[in-house]
């Protein structure tokens, strides 16, 4: 009989080659699956992976700690509990997925956080003038010119920038490629940085466009806490990561008029349900308008 630490390693591989999702969210699904496996595990007799039932799963999922978990990571867990019990289906080893009827906890939508354009000069300005200084303006440049993940701008090849045509090529999530649109600010701030890293480099031949002054690729970690550093440098009072500047450039596109599937095209999300929180956004934006300005949307005092 299969046992648990074998289908997990074999959905984990399901997982990484043949849906070819990114290490983080391989690592997230088999986590989830794993605090199932200790759960069965509990049960008296233990309960195997072919053995697992619909009520069993409802069971666990009651004895999550709801207080303590988000209604987005609860949403998770069920999604990696289909996503397991399909794949045991596609191996073969059930016949049918237990975790198909599942209801998925649905939590309040959350509009995140944008930046204006002034935020955005305010924290080019305050970048210097040394290596690091030209290096974060062109991050800065990079991400709110084509909407990147942090991951995507950390692998960002200088071989997949054309200057002459004016974009960049973008592996996305499950190793997905697409071309986005590279702003003239951007490819100034890029070709401004290279003469510096050329001299960080010595010569060393390397492809990875952003790196450390120690000619090292820099670490998602490394670009978050830039972002932070100059956050605070500028004043800006909000929660601010990478993803807020991929924010920014998705919700700004859609306030200039943009087509949300060329938004979507874009931030190479798979569906357009996911662009969409950014009609939302355009919509506070109006409302918030029309309430400090319309006659009548006015509250008395």
């Amino acid at each position: 009989m299969i046992t648990w630490k074998e289908t997990i390693e074999n959905y984990k591989a399901f997982l990484t080659l043949e849906r070819g999702m990114s290490a983080n969210t391989v690592v997230a699904y088999t986590y989830d699956i794993k605090k199932l496996f200790h759960f069965c595990e509990q049960e008296k007799p233990p309960v195997p992976p072919r053995e697992v039932t619909y009520p069993l799963l409802n069971r666990y999922l009651a004895g999550l700690p709801g207080a303590r978990v988000s209604a987005r990571t609860q949403a998770r867990n069920v999604s990696s509990l289909k996503s397991f019990f399909k794949f045991l289906v596609i191996d073969g080893t059930l016949a049918v997925n237990p975790a198909e009827k599942l209801e998925t906890p649905k939590g309040p939508k959350t509009l995140p956080n944008v930046l204006s354009v002034d935020e955005i000069e305010a924290m080019i300005r305050v970048t210097g003038n040394d290596y690091n200084g030209q290096r974060d303006r062109a991050v800065l440049e990079t991400l709110y010119s084509c909407g990147l993940r942090v991951s995507e701008l950390t692998n960002l090849k200088t071989s997949n920038v054309n200057f002459r045509v004016g974009y960049v090529k973008v592996h996305g999530k499950g190793n997905k490629e697409r071309l986005v649109p590279l702003g003239t600010r951007a490819k100034e701030e890029i070709r401004s940085y290279q003469k510096a890293r050329d001299s960080v480099l010595g010569g060393r031949n390397e492809d990875i466009l952003f790196l450390s002054r120690d000619g090292k690729k820099l670490s998602r970690v490394s670009i978050f806490n830039i972002i932070k550093k100059l956050s605070l440098k500028a004043g800006i009072n909000k929660i601010i990561s990478p993803h807020t500047l991929r924010h920014s450039f998705a919700s700004h596109l859609v306030n200039g008029g943009a087509d949300i599937r060329v938004v979507q095209d874009m931030l190479g999300h798979a569906s357009i349900l996911t662009s969409e929180i950014y009609t939302h956004l355009d919509s506070a934006f109006l409302l918030d308008m029309m309430i400090s300005h319309h006659p009548r949307a006015k509250k008395k005092k």
